[in-house]
């Protein structure tokens, strides 16, 4: 009898190269959910980069730990190099978590790596950052009082 019968998959063979790897599912699902928080999970800060690496080359180098969805380097602006930064987002969570577990302190291109989770992005203005303080009605009121003067409040009513 055959053991290729149709609507079968043939047996996986190991890859020499995926000592000490685990294995990945075959078939890969992504949850119903993945909100923000999923994506943050699986992306992974690698900071430390050497002048010559590349996002062909960091994707190189942590492919080994599971499928990637998207490498990024960001650019300085104003030289048009990399800022010593990337990101790699994985498909899955555990593939993110194997990539920081075996890269950590890890070394490429001579420079020790600093692998982590990527955190969102908190130093962006926000809109209440952008208002200027004297368009808070508050900001007046308060001043009118230290120098003296009351507010008429049943005029700002109307």
């Amino acid at each position: 009898a055959d053991s290729a019968s149709p609507g079968r998959l043939p047996p996986q063979r190991a890859d020499p190269r995926a000592v000490g790897r685990r294995s990945a599912p075959s078939v890969r699902r992504p949850t119903a959910a993945m909100g923000e928080s999923t994506i943050s999970k699986r992306t992974v800060y690698v900071g430390g980069l050497a002048e010559q690496v590349d996002r062909r080359t960091l994707e190189a180098a942590f492919a080994p730990f599971g499928d990637i969805r998207t490498v990024e380097i960001p650019l300085d602006m104003k030289t048009g190099k990399h800022r010593g930064f990337g990101f790699v987002e994985y498909m899955e969570i555990e593939d993110a978590t194997d990539a920081i577990d075996n890269m950590h302190d890890g070394e490429l291109f001579g420079r020790t790596l600093r692998v982590n989770i990527a955190r969102a992005a908190s130093n962006r203005p926000g809109e209440a950052s952008n208002r200027p303080v004297w368009a808070d009605d508050f900001f007046y009121r308060k001043r009118l009082q230290d120098e003296g003067m009351s507010v008429d409040d049943e005029a700002l009513e109307k």
